[in-house]
């Protein structure tokens, strides 16, 4: 027998004893140490289908691309800080550790991050919801509403340590001083920024049905100073573009620099480049007001003088008009009684005489009459003519009695009693001088 032939009748070895047989989850369990130790933690890109979101929060979905197709899972404590909407067709980058499902001894990534492929994530969310938004017609200008010239009350909402509050008061303090300010105060970055800043908008609202309607916030400015996207992000969320888009008061947005443009700019009322230009857009400066009041005033005057002067002069024709008239009767009627005196002397009969004195006397008489009434007609149109004249003018009124009254400092013309409040000044024009006051009663009634 050689050295390589086989003793088929020599006693094996017992192979039921040597032999090692394993359970199918011991199976799973090697495999999935295996892939864990070769692989460890990878990043794979692929095409996202068949995305399913589970009442859990866990996501599920498969990375495939033209030759192949991947299991992924990723927990709620992996997706709560994605920013972007996770769909069927989004080629993306996973980053994650390769595992088997052991129920299933299934291969797949448990994915801890995910990037979209392309695009940074938070941009793609921005663009997600701007989609979103516009289609449902937030961004729409049929919404918005105009920002209110010189409003007596403006409500802030930001934080009370930036520098886009301090910026905001200078501007307001410097261009007029008078204003009230309501600060709603709120986290302006950081996890719970949006539900402050949402939050903060509706306070404002909510303060506001407290007020009387000549009392209410009538602007409102949201914002911050500049910074990274990251940190501008809170303005970017969908919750605080629907708290804008539902505040009864006109809000101007006010997010970073001028370069930076945010959701919040595009559902606004009116968008600012900075906080500071937010202010300038709502308060003119007290010094134009001043100067267009004194241009106003001064047209004002001019106009009353100009409108004195064409009374005076329709007047003036008026009674020049009026007595020519009266000279032209009284020469007619003068030349018909020196006709007829001519004729009476011509015919000069004794018997006649007495009869045409009597008539001349009567004629005579008559004429008077005549001219007496005319006279007085003419007066009495004259009169009423004159008297209209005089109604119409402004000067007049007040030297009836009357006076024009103006609300102190803003020279504002008053004519409703609800426009000021005791302890006001006013200022009375009369026909001659002016009078300063201080209100100590205030009728509603009539």
């Amino acid at each position: 027998m050689t050295k390589d032939t086989v003793d088929f009748f020599k006693t094996q070895p017992n192979l039921e004893k040597s032999r090692r047989i394993y359970t199918v989850s011991e199976i799973s369990q090697d495999i999935k140490l295996i892939l864990e130790n070769a692989f460890g933690q990878v990043w794979v890109e692929g095409e996202i289908s068949n995305f399913r979101a589970h009442t859990s929060g866990h996501f599920y979905f498969t990375l495939k691309d033209n030759l192949g197709i991947l299991p992924a899972a990723m927990f709620n404590w992996a997706n709560r800080d994605v920013k972007f909407k996770i769909e069927n067709g989004l080629k993306v980058i996973c980053f994650g550790k390769i595992s088997i499902y052991g129920p299933h001894g299934q291969y797949q990534i448990i994915v801890e991050k995910i990037e979209p492929q392309g695009i940074g994530s938070l941009q793609l969310a921005l663009e997600q919801l701007k989609k979103k938004l516009q289609k449902e017609g937030l961004f729409c200008a049929e919404h918005k509403r105009p920002i209110p010239y010189l409003p007596s009350k403006i409500g802030i909402v930001t934080s009370l340590s930036g520098a886009a509050i301090k910026d905001i008061l200078k501007v307001l303090d410097r261009r007029f001083s008078d204003i009230h300010i309501i600060i709603s105060p709120c986290q302006v970055q950081g996890e719970t920024a949006k539900e402050e800043i949402a939050q903060a908008i509706k306070d404002l609202n909510l303060l506001n049905e407290s007020f009387a309607f000549n009392q209410k916030i009538e602007v409102m400015i949201v914002g911050r100073g500049g910074g990274s996207i990251e940190n501008l992000w809170a303005f970017n969320e969908e919750m605080v573009a629907r708290a804008m888009y539902n505040s009864r008061i006109p809000i101007i947005s006010a997010v970073g620099h001028e370069r930076d443009w945010s959701i919040a700019d595009l559902v606004a009322d009116l968008r600012a480049a900075t906080p500071s230009v937010a202010a300038e857009l709502i308060i003119p400066k007290k010094q134009d007001l001043e100067e267009r009041l004194d241009d106003l005033t001064q047209r004002l005057n001019k106009a009353l003088r100009d409108h004195a002067l064409d009374f005076q002069e329709t007047t003036d024709d008026l009674i020049y008009r009026l007595n020519l008239a009266m000279q032209y009767r009284l020469e007619l009627s003068t030349s018909h009684y020196s006709a007829a005196s001519k004729k009476l002397i011509l015919l000069n009969p004794v018997a006649l005489i007495v009869q045409y004195k009597r008539r001349l006397t009567e004629l005579t008489r008559h004429i008077y009459a005549r001219i007496t009434g005319f006279v007085k007609l003419q007066e009495s149109e004259f009169k009423g003519i004159v008297e209209k004249l005089s109604s119409l003018s402004p000067l007049n009124i007040l030297s009836r009695g009357y006076s024009i009254t103006f609300k102190v400092p803003e020279n504002e013309i008053i004519k409703d009693a609800e426009l000021i409040k005791i302890g006001d000044s006013i200022k009375s024009r009369l026909c001659k001088g002016e009078v300063l006051s201080q209100v100590k009663e205030i009728n509603k009634n009539n």
